[in-house]
């Protein structure tokens, strides 16, 4: 009897120690899974904001990106956001696939009235309705792509505004930014973001018609990186590098822009470069080669890599995205 009583309270103490055993290992490994998900390289990119976007989303190889961010959500003239139809839908497709999503503000053709909105009773508006989308839709935060005119005197106070309530909601902010506009960015409003995204582009392009070449050649990707990490001293953690999936046409009657994937529908041998002549004139773009050397140089130097735009790309073993992910994965 005694011995049987024993066994029972030693079989007992062996399930209660088996218990929190497994408990712990089951906070372990979601703790794990969590610091994956923010420490992996990034791979950040951007589909732009249409009426199909869900469509659109369902064309995207999510095994390749780490963050999808849809440009852009802007608000009209009233002040009312436009273009968060299928968020939430899109949002539970990126999140069962392991991918970070975020809706980005501003964009290079923000509306003109966009000033008035960083400042004031407006400003106080758009932030709680920009917290409230994330919120609502299950995002994981806001990108802000202010760009130009719009770094202005009031752009510090309102990334700061935002940052505050996005982070109580435990949301990210990130930016998009650019070196021509690097004397316009404060120390203190860069601070506020999780992380930066450098656009390495549009060096030049149709609105430069006397300046005709390369709009990302590697020595910008370089020069951009060297300013971000050595001048204004961004942990390479917090940066990304934007790499371009279209290309910029000068002379001639060659289209002012094109897309990667249109540019290879025409001229399937100009995968391995990075500049091509058409209609009497040259289109310049980045192909395979100079998308995995861009590649190879931010994950030796930051965080990641930033695509302008996913739907650009082309398809198979010519797809950039492909590329990328080639190098990320060390293939």
């Amino acid at each position: 009897m005694i011995v049987s009583k024993l066994l029972k309270q030693c079989i007992s103490v062996l399930m209660v120690i088996l218990a929190l055993n497994t408990s712990c290992s089951k906070k372990n490994i979601t703790a794990s899974g969590g610091g994956d998900i923010d420490n992996r390289f990034k791979v950040i990119g951007y589909l732009p904001n249409r009426t199909d976007l869900l469509a659109s989303a369902k064309q995207i190889d999510f095994g390749k990106i780490t963050h999808l961010y849809i440009a852009f959500i802007n608000p009209d003239s009233l002040g009312n956001l436009t273009g968060t139809g299928n968020l939430k839908e899109v949002a539970a497709l990126a999140h069962s696939k392991n991918v970070r999503i975020m809706a980005s503000i501003g964009g290079g053709g923000a509306p003109d009235y966009y000033p008035s909105f960083l400042t004031g009773e407006k400003k106080t508006k758009l932030i709680n309705d920009l917290v409230n989308l994330a919120v609502d839709n299950n995002l994981d935060g806001i990108d802000v792509d202010l760009e130009g005119a719009l770094i202005d005197a009031n752009y510090e106070s309102f990334v700061t505004d935002l940052a505050a309530p996005l982070k109580q909601k435990n949301k990210l902010i990130t930016a998009a930014i650019a070196t021509v506009y690097k004397d316009q960015f404060s120390d203190k409003a860069l601070a506020q973001f999780d992380f930066v995204n450098i656009m390495s582009y549009d060096r030049t392009g149709p609105w430069r018609p006397d300046k005709p070449g390369p709009h990302a050649p590697y020595s910008m990707a370089e020069e951009d990186l060297q300013y971000w990490l050595e001048t204004r001293k961004i942990p390479k953690n917090k940066l990304t590098l934007g790499v371009p999936f279209y290309g910029y046409g000068f002379g001639g009657t060659a289209p002012e822009s094109m897309s990667y994937k249109n540019i290879l529908r025409q001229y399937p041998d100009s995968v391995n470069q990075d500049q091509m002549h058409l209609n009497g004139g040259m289109v310049y773009y980045n192909g395979l080669t100079m998308i995995r050397k861009k590649t190879e140089l931010a994950k030796q130097k930051v965080g990641g890599v930033m695509i302008w735009q996913l739907l650009q790309d082309s398809t198979g073993v010519k797809s950039l995205l492909g590329e990328i992910d080639g190098v990320v994965k060390g293939k």
